[in-house]
């Protein structure tokens, strides 16, 4: 390939996009393979083949078809990883509906926010999930559940919700059990279900993920059949997956990780999938990956840290890993190293994008140097075009930073119901990451920070990413996040939250004193704290705003003690 002047490129790919729904796609697996291992969820003891799948799918399809649930119409998932959540994805594709995602950690506000901006019809939900009592949550905001018939719901809260449809073997007022709804359909659901297999198109809405801004209500990105169903394959692809893998899934389906390069990936490529818990925890992975002998494995940096830091980490037999994908964050070269050394995973992928994508528009390949897999996020993935531009929407030269944007089949139909936020986001086509980075001659794109995670500290611009890459070079660090505090001399300053390594202690003056000198000084941290562990979202990303919002408080706390210690203080 000739090199690149300009900050623009076309993944290269061969043969055609997948232009056919998720149920073509699914019953072509089927008809290939049907004896072959699809899913296995370790906590539920289930296990069971593709045949297996496709008949308890259409056995839900028909039972929502049966419940008067028609194309277009959003069915809500609030739980963990569980068999009836693949269930769900896979039977409301079936039928058309659009399946909307719910975060597991909603509270009442944001779960009411998310069902009414999307207009859920029906809400398939799990009992409880960790601190969430989500039939509790149900009661406060529908209290009319337990005078209503199940599919008869009138609520003043939530007024377009009609049917609750709840996990487990109790029985709820007002709500149908997930095992009733599987006995509801007949043959005039069944025939229904063969006619909508003609009638659905590769280009309807099929999901809604809502993703959590910095501020504001979350934006319900809107996403078709050709979105993801294209986005795995293509990832499967890139991971080389055939029916012979087995892709160990401890990321939450909720987000597209799971859903679309956990599932979606899988299916399309016949491979089988492994769901070792409803959440991820590393002793549960670990022993997932040697009990069904996985050859991939997924997870967030995070994930992957708590695994390989585990105190059992060498009892079990990993031997069978081979691939997987590293998404969600930035992954350390140190962290990269040792997940192909330890781990085996020499194929790892690097994974980037967003779920306005689908969610990836760059992936690295397992011939992909190991200077590429752990400084860059690799090449556009096949038939994107990727380009980086300035403050004017201009290509900048190869090397230069600038806004990474992304054109073609994964970017978005749009927000639900959004078209002021769709129209500032997807401009001529091309969707606006809000992300800063670099693309080289061959095509390959550094993240050097994000806009609005962009540090100003008297007029320099600093970003957070290439102050955490150079912490990580320090022994004792294993961990380390880097945000901006407010300071009324430089309008802002440079704060870092450091994990240490097991055993290992750190003064702040000993990590300055590593930095001085070897970075330029306003990016050497002012406010140092040792932590043992990070807020997160569900999905494992770190939330930086929290840790601002806690520093910001913690800092002019201290100010206004010092400045109260001040007036006490004799003249």
């Amino acid at each position: 390939m000739a090199k690149l002047t300009q900050s623009y490129m076309t993944g290269e790919g061969s043969g055609q996009l997948l232009y056919e729904t998720i149920g073509a796609c699914f019953d072509r697996i089927v008809a290939r393979q049907p004896d072959s291992l699809a899913v296995v969820v370790r906590h539920q003891g289930v296990r069971v083949s593709y045949a297996e799948l496709s008949a308890d799918v259409d056995r839900l399809a028909t039972g929502l078809l049966a419940l008067g649930i028609q194309p277009g119409e959003r069915v809500g998932i609030w739980g963990p990883n569980r068999y009836e959540w693949v269930l769900t994805q896979f039977a409301t594709a079936r039928i058309g509906a659009i399946m909307v995602c719910i975060n597991p950690a909603y509270r009442l506000y944001e779960l009411e926010f998310a069902l009414n901006q999307s207009g859920c019809k029906a809400l398939v939900t799990a009992e409880r999930f960790k601190s969430s009592d989500y039939l509790g949550m149900l009661a406060t905001l529908a209290p009319e559940l337990a005078d209503s018939r199940p599919g008869g719901l009138t609520a003043a809260r939530l007024p377009d919700l009609r049917l609750v449809i709840r996990m487990g073997d109790e029985s709820t007022s007002g709500m149908l059990n997930f095992d009733q709804v599987l006995g509801l359909g007949g043959g005039g659901e069944a025939e229904r279900l063969e006619q909508l297999k003609v009638e659905l198109k590769p280009d309807d809405a099929i999901n809604i993920q809502y993703t959590s801004g910095t501020t504001g209500n979350p934006k319900g990105a809107t996403l078709s059949h050709c979105n993801i169903l294209n986005n795995g394959y293509n990832a499967g692809r890139g991971m080389g997956l055939t029916a012979e893998d087995r892709l160990c899934i401890p990321v939450p389906l909720y987000h597209c990780f799971g859903m679309v390069l956990g599932v979606l990936a899988a299916m399309s490529r016949g491979a089988a999938m492994v769901f070792p818990g409803d959440a991820f925890d590393p002793e549960t992975t670990l022993e997932a990956v040697a009990a069904e002998q996985c050859t991939a494995l997924h997870g967030v940096p995070t994930m992957f840290v708590m695994e390989l830091d585990h105190p059992r980490f060498r009892e079990f037999d990993l031997s069978s890993l081979r691939t997987g994908i590293i998404a969600g964050a930035p992954c350390p070269e140190e962290l990269m190293k040792r997940i192909i050394s330890d781990l085996g995973m020499e194929q790892v992928l690097i994974g980037y994008g967003q779920t306005e994508l689908s969610p990836v528009n760059h992936l690295t390949l397992p011939d992909d140097s190991l200077e590429h897999r752990t400084q860059t996020v690799g090449r556009p993935i096949p038939y994107i075009e990727v380009k980086i531009v300035d403050s004017d929407d201009r290509v900048v030269p190869v090397g230069e930073q600038g806004e990474i944007c992304t054109r073609g089949y994964s970017v978005m139909k749009c927000y639900w119901n959004d078209p002021e936020k769709t129209a500032e986001t997807i401009i001529d086509g091309w969707l606006h990451s809000g992300d800063l980075g670099t693309m080289d001659e061959d095509g390959y794109v550094r993240i050097t920070g994000r806009i609005k995670d962009m540090i100003i500290r008297g007029g320099e611009n600093i970003y957070p990413r290439e102050v955490e890459e150079f912490l990580y070079t320090h022994p004792k660090v294993t961990e380390v996040q880097v945000f901006g505090v407010p300071d009324a001399r430089y309008g802002e300053e440079v704060c870092a939250w450091i994990q240490l390594k097991e055993g290992e202690t750190a003064t702040e003056d000993e990590i300055k004193a590593f930095c001085k000198d070897r970075i330029t000084h306003f990016k050497v941290p002012r406010h140092i704290r040792f932590v043992d562990e990070y807020p997160m979202t569900v999905t494992g990303k770190i939330r930086k705003v929290e840790m601002r919002e806690i520093m910001t408080r913690e800092l002019s706390e201290n100010q206004a003690e010092a400045a109260k210690a001040a007036t006490r203080a004799p003249a």
